[in-house]
């Protein structure tokens, strides 16, 4: 497992070709650049369950999100590689702390997690979290991200829908003083819900972590200091 800090592999991997016939071209190109991405190999390495986890290392590093102690809740969990960075930097010596990855798919467990399956925008969500682990959580991630089309603002709308719910699960679920972190794609829409962050939270900055493809649209905003009713 990484430790704080180490978020980089420092090496860049060769291009890798793929020459399946069976496969469509876009397939192919994506399937190419995954086995060529060095970020892969070193979350091979490391033990993390996909690339992303390095996103969330990064952004802790930079932002001091995870101590030890806390309830963190990780939204949109599968396959968990965020699970996994947020039980190894919240785990406390007295066993303090608890790390809650949900998902609507059944996903494997998590050594040190309490894995909840269902819809985290069910009415009875918060509920449901609070018998999970005694409480409310200091902190919500979501990293999710819907199936593209291909049409960048369909696209857009998509994540952004995304980032929305997970808003909306944080506001109802966060203690006074939280953090809420969540995957957004530039686009213009994203304004409704910075400013809705705005509100709520003492500061809300965007971030584009090194493992976030060059490529990609995909940032994360990162909101601290959340202001309870």
């Amino acid at each position: 497992m990484s430790k704080r800090g180490d978020s980089s592999s420092g090496r860049r991997r060769d291009p890798v070709k793929v020459t399946s016939t069976t496969r469509k071209e876009s397939s192919k190109r994506w399937l190419a650049r995954h086995l060529s991405d060095p970020w892969v190999a070193e979350a091979q390495r490391q033990g993390w369950r996909s690339r992303a986890a390095f996103k969330l290392i990064q952004l802790d590093d930079k932002y001091r999100l995870l101590r030890p102690g806390q309830v963190v809740v990780d939204l949109g969990a599968a396959p968990g590689g965020w699970t996994q960075v947020a039980v190894q930097r919240t785990r406390a010596r007295d066993g303090a702390g608890k790390v809650v990855g949900w998902d609507i798919l059944e996903m494997e467990p998590v050594p040190g997690a309490i894995i909840l399956q269902g819809d985290f925008l069910a009415d009875d969500a918060v509920a449901r979290l609070e018998a999970a682990v005694g409480g409310r959580a200091d902190v919500v991630l979501s990293d999710m991200a819907a199936n593209t089309v291909g049409h960048a603002r369909t696209d857009h709308l998509r994540v952004m829908a995304l980032a929305e719910a997970a808003f909306a699960f944080a506001e109802a679920a966060l203690n006074p003083g939280g953090h809420f972190v969540a995957k957004v794609f530039q686009g213009g829409s994203e304004r409704t819900l910075l400013d809705q962050l705005k509100r709520c939270f003492q500061t809300v900055r965007h971030a584009k972590p090194p493992a976030s493809r060059s490529e990609s649209a995909e940032m994360f905003v990162v909101a601290s200091g959340f202001r309870a009713d």
